[in-house]
């Protein structure tokens, strides 16, 4: 008879009426608001609006613009410490509006002044909550003077943020991952194009190769040396086959009749299909480019991933190099969040709550949150759902039980940033009882590199910093699948565009494990028998 589970209380959530990281409250305590500032920008893309007055809102510094030259800015730096020293100010903070990336230039010459004995309290606004303060005093009225006094009034009521402090790493990690994203999304949109434009000159063409069309080795070729079906048929399979070879492209000889059987049935092409031609050969050209970049942009990232923690997440079954990155980016340092709820929290990864007296229900994800780690989370819950057969059972089990495909998702992104959390500030690799067998992360490396052309030095380079990455209990098991590829590399007579044979026994060596020898070779005959 199984044992009913006693259900655990959650504690009752204390009501704060302040952000923490926007606390001001002890500070004014301290010193007196008489002798507390809150100096407010107000930033546009070449200049900002700024004024200075005290915890009370007495204006101290009328509101005035300054350019965003350094010289301007610095000269803004010494007139409010001069306006501190003549009103006997003993502390401030800094409130700057996010305006895009426009705020930094103010931002980081805060940051890097002096105010007393340290440096400036530089702390961000976001723009939703200046809008709700200013809606409420100055409703239909949008100035840069009353986005001023809204400033004041959110900075004084705890929205002026502290910004968590993100090493060199983390920032370019999330800068390349970035544009890796937008250049996927162009490459798809011209990638549509490109069939739009085929269709018009080879008519059901691109419905030969099926969901392999854009991984064929001969459909994007063919397709630009013959500008019309008859040209196929005429050139029959013989002569495609003499086409292909001359062009030092590998193919099979089966793949080539069905495309001799498509030119033979083709309706007819468009009447502009000489010029459609030619924007398909322009649009391909610049998918081209855009998959050169896109995979030099994740060598890239495959370098900087190996410097964080977020390495060992490489562990879990369905996520690759690239994923991890595009998490380690968005999310910064591990060191930042206190536990796994406020990975979901930042990323608004739980519902919007409605309650008024006996009312009480929940709706869709709250609005708020960083939306492009929400996004990152949930594209994780795709590929974990795909690829891991833990969370596509967890995901078929919740279908079953009539759960939304949406909240299935959401679900599964909670459960990654439980794990990720649990892997990264943890540093140790999965071990979670749902999963039998984890992921060898220099094993996921090596063939990362192998398909992205890495150079030798690169890839040396990155597996050492990922093998120093590794904590000491994982050494043994990480060194298996190393030790087996070794030697089936030993026993190989192919060598590939990255010697193995050289790299892997320098790895073992950091993993304190000795090269390997393979048992297919055969011994020397001065050798003894087992030596």
């Amino acid at each position: 008879m199984s044992k009913k589970r006693s259900t655990r209380r959650s504690r009752p959530r204390k009501l704060s009426l302040h952000k923490p990281a926007g606390r001001l409250g002890d500070r004014v305590k301290k010193v007196g608001p008489e002798h507390f500032a809150i100096v407010c920008f107000d930033v546009a893309k070449k200049r900002s609006k700024w004024m200075m007055c005290d915890f009370y809102g007495k204006v101290l510094v009328e509101p005035n613009h300054v350019d965003h030259g350094n010289g301007q800015l610095q000269h803004a730096v010494a007139w409010i410490r001069e306006e501190a020293e003549k009103h006997d100010i003993q502390d401030l903070v800094v409130a700057i509006e996010r305006t895009g990336n426009y705020h930094m230039p103010v931002q980081r010459t805060f940051q890097a002044a002096h105010f007393r004995e340290a440096k400036f309290d530089t702390r961000v606004l976001h723009p939703f909550a200046t809008k709700q303060h200013r809606l409420a005093s100055d409703p239909g009225n949008k100035t840069d003077d009353t986005d001023l006094g809204a400033m004041f009034r959110a900075t004084v009521n705890g929205y002026g943020l502290l910004e968590p402090p993100w090493d060199e790493t983390h920032r370019q990690l999330q800068l390349l991952a970035r544009h890796r994203r937008d250049l996927v999304r162009k490459r798809s949109a011209v990638m549509c194009q490109i069939r739009e434009q085929l269709e018009g000159v080879l008519p059901g063409y691109a419905a030969v190769f099926g969901d392999k069309f854009w991984d064929s080795n001969l459909a994007l070729p063919l397709a630009g040396w013959l500008t019309s079906p008859a040209r196929f048929l005429e050139s029959g399979v013989d002569g495609l086959a003499a086409l292909l070879r001359e062009k030092n492209i590998r193919f099979q000889q089966r793949s080539l009749p069905p495309l001799v059987a498509w030119a033979a049935n083709a309706p007819p092409h468009d009447e502009q299909a000489a010029l459609r031609h030619r924007v398909f050969l322009d649009l391909e050209d610049d998918r081209t480019k855009k998959t050169l970049q896109i995979t030099a942009l994740e060598r890239d990232l495959a370098e900087r991933l190996a410097h964080t923690p977020y390495l060992l997440l490489l562990s879990l079954p369905g996520i690759n190099v690239v994923s991890a990155a595009e998490l380690a980016g968005e999310m910064g340092p591990i060191e930042n969040y206190a536990k796994a709820n406020q990975i979901t929290g930042r990323a608004g990864l739980y519902a919007a709550r409605y309650q008024s007296d006996e009312v009480d229900r929940s709706g869709s994800l709250v609005r708020i949150g960083n939306r492009r780690l929400r996004y990152v989370l949930l594209m994780i819950a795709d590929n974990l759902v795909g690829c891991n057969t833990h969370f596509l059972g967890l995901n078929n089990l919740w279908k079953s039980q009539g759960k939304h495909p949406y909240l299935i998702r959401v679900r599964i992104a909670s459960r990654v940033a439980r794990i990720t959390f649990q892997l990264v500030a943890g540093r140790q690799v999965l071990h979670h009882p749902g999963i039998r067998s984890r992921d060898y992360i220099l094993e996921k490396l090596i063939r990362f590199h192998q398909g992205h052309g890495s150079s030798m030095t690169a890839m040396m380079s990155n597996l050492e910093q990922a093998a120093k990455m590794l904590p000491p209990g994982s050494h043994a098991e990480e060194a298996a699948p190393l030790a087996a590829m070794l030697a089936k590399t030993k026993s190989s007579r192919r060598r590939g565009p990255v010697l193995l044979g050289d790299v892997l026994p320098v790895i073992l060596a950091r993993l304190g494990v000795g090269t390997v020898e393979s048992e297919t070779e055969e011994q020397e005959p001065s050798s003894p028998a087992g030596a």
